[in-house]
């Protein structure tokens, strides 16, 4: 697995249910931020893809977006 040291999630390619996430790209540059503080050493492709499909909720939480509001997206 390739890891990413600086995370580009504007153009990240997604797989699978990742890619049907609703962040917008102001958000995306705020998780992207977030990110690189809490895995300073990087991340890799599938933690990143697996964060987007499974924890949305726990992004949502690192930028203060509410989960019930992206939900209703």
């Amino acid at each position: 697995m390739k890891v990413i040291s600086k995370i580009n999630l504007t153009n990240f390619n997604f797989w699978s249910s990742a890619k049907n996430h609703s962040f917008t790209y102001n958000e995306l540059k705020e998780i992207e931020f977030q990110l690189e503080e809490i895995y300073n050493d990087g991340m890799e492709e599938v933690q990143i893809n697996d964060l987007f499909w499974f924890e949305e909720e726990f992004l949502c939480e690192l930028i203060g977006l509410k989960y019930k509001k992206y939900l209703k997206r």
